[in-house]
């Protein structure tokens, strides 16, 4: 093996560049930490969740409603500081990394037990590893993050080596996130199906009890539970006795349970509710997600939309400021990147996401595109008409000002809302034209999810000097390397509009009688340190 260095200096000194650091931060607003009180133990948090869960595997999930939840029960290797995103230890205690982040060695801990009661070694590690790579496609995310896996080498039991055939320079950062959560050995002999719908075995704080799809998931607290995060508040067990998330996908019906006291938390507060809430004693919990900013994920391979000069007139045919003062709120952003502000490695690309609707007409002009009878341009008898194909529980008026904003250059936008499993069905055939997206992940690997062609290629983007960018970037140890490639990627990204950018995704919850509750990094909810208060 080629020479190592100590974790902590390798993720502090290289991997984090000032830049980086500053852009780390989650960007919210906890304000249940500044409730008044020492900790109450015990108690029933009601929690209103928008969104059904579909599958509590953390492995396999890749909504951010489920990953909230599934923070609770599944631990992970390691963790990353909320404010400065180095690496902090959790289930493994130490990690040596050799230079070109390919062999990463971990020391782990030796009094952790899965709550069947199955330890927590090497060999769970293993198997931990290898079940992600076993499920393939089904792990959405997860498998992404192990490209390259070779193996785990059991080098003693609380010893693991874990071998890439390329350089993994985000290798760390993954292993914080939900989908990267440890399960029990066993719990990989299980079917995936099965596991979906809550066979699973984990080592956190709370224990998933039951999961009635569409319903609810009820989690209990683990008894005798003493291996927090680096990141917790507080030694040994959880404070809350149970925890129990009500799907309620009606907006309305959330806000006016947490009103009710019925619930105690709701997630994805709607913008028009979020002052109301504050002004009436209510709290709220708010984060500015790293990742992809939220975009209008783009079909390049359509016929209309294979022109980068349409891509582009519809991009400055996009009034943001207009966008943010009429959808967003004050400590909301616009993008100015792909990669949100709150993201390592974030650069200001801003340049080629302004606002110019006389370019925009000019482009269209040039690429045949002429005025119609009711001022949507035509060109060879076609219309210049593009479909959202909507597949979440809300943001309608935002596609409809979208719709409206581009009218005025002669683009018609049509909105079509249809089921998330449809919207990703047409994802994965080709059959779309725009797609709502942002993902979420504390690290600019997050470009690769969508913009490599190396896998199912969702952009349907041709090969490119692209490709290269997102290699050199996994594959750069030194911060100044990195930044380098991150760069030159995102630029291309932007310049060459491979997507249609709108906004940072921007999250709020509120609470009434909860104290404790934060975000974890990655802008999970971490409910670790919460209490309900009488």
């Amino acid at each position: 093996m080629t020479s190592k260095r100590s974790i902590a200096r390798w993720t502090a000194a290289t991997m984090l560049t000032a830049v980086a650091l500053s852009a780390c931060s989650s960007g919210g607003t906890n304000a249940t930490a500044e409730a008044a009180g020492d900790p109450v133990p015990g108690g029933t948090l009601v929690f209103g969740t928008a969104a059904d869960p579909i599958c509590v595997d953390p492995n396999q999930t890749d909504l951010t409603a489920t990953r909230d939840i599934l923070r609770q029960v599944a631990d992970s290797l390691v963790d990353a500081d909320p404010d400065t995103g180095e690496i902090v230890p959790w289930l493994a205690t130490s990690w040596e990394v050799n230079d070109n982040a390919t062999v990463f060695d971990f020391t782990l801990r030796e009094d952790v037990t899965f709550s069947n009661g199955e330890v927590f070694d090497a060999n769970a590690v293993k198997a931990f590893l290898d079940g992600i790579r076993d499920l393939g496609g089904r792990a959405v995310n997860a498998a992404s993050y192990i490209e390259g896996y070779v193996g785990t080498e059991v080098l003693a039991p609380n010893q693991a080596r874990v071998t890439f055939t390329v350089p993994n320079a985000s290798f760390l950062q993954a292993l914080s996130t939900v989908n990267m959560g440890v399960l029990a050995p066993s719990t990989y002999q299980v079917a995936p199906e099965q596991r979906c719908l809550g066979e699973i075995t984990a080592s956190g704080a709370f224990v998933l009890d039951h999961y009635t799809p569409t319903q609810e998931v009820v989690l209990t607290k683990r008894t005798g539970y003493a291996w927090p995060s680096g990141n917790a508040e507080h030694d040994g067990e959880a404070y809350l006795d149970r925890i129990e998330f009500r799907v309620i996908p009606e907006a309305s019906v959330r806000v006016g349970s947490l009103r009710s006291g019925d619930v105690q938390m709701i997630d994805t507060v709607p913008v028009q509710d979020e002052e109301n809430l504050g002004a009436s004693g209510l709290g709220l919990l708010t984060t500015n997600r790293p990742g992809t900013v939220f975009e209008l994920l783009t079909n390049n391979s359509h016929p209309i939309l294979a022109d980068k000069s349409v891509r582009q007139a519809i991009q400055y045919g996009l009034d943001l400021e207009e966008y943010k003062a009429t959808i967003l709120l004050p400590r909301n952003n616009v993008a100015t990147s792909i990669l949100s502000s709150t993201t390592p490695f974030y650069t200001d690309f801003s340049e080629y996401i302004r606002y110019a609707p006389d370019e925009a007409v000019e482009l269209l002009e040039q690429a045949g595109w002429t005025p119609g009878p009711d001022g949507i341009r035509v060109k060879d008898g076609q219309r210049l008409s593009l479909t959202i194909l909507n597949g979440h529980s809300g943001g309608t008026s935002q596609y409809e000002l979208v719709a409206q904003q581009l009218a005025r250059i002669g683009v018609e936008i049509k909105i079509q809302n249809v089921s998330r499993a449809e919207m990703l069905a047409a994802v994965d055939s080709g059959d779309y034209e725009f797609v709502p997206y942002g993902f979420t992940r504390a690290d600019p690997a997050a470009l690769t999810m969508h913009f490599s062609t190396k896998r199912n290629n969702p952009l349907r983007l041709p090969p490119s000097e692209l490709e290269t960018y997102l290699d050199e970037q996994a594959a750069a140890p030194v911060a100044e390397d990195r930044q380098a490639a991150v760069d030159k990627a995102a630029e291309y990204i932007v310049a060459n509009n491979l997507v249609i950018l709108l906004n940072e995704q921007s999250t709020a919850y509120a609470y009434n009688g909860v104290a404790g509750a934060d975000w974890a990094p990655g802008g999970q909810l971490s409910l670790f340190d919460a209490w309900v208060q009488n």
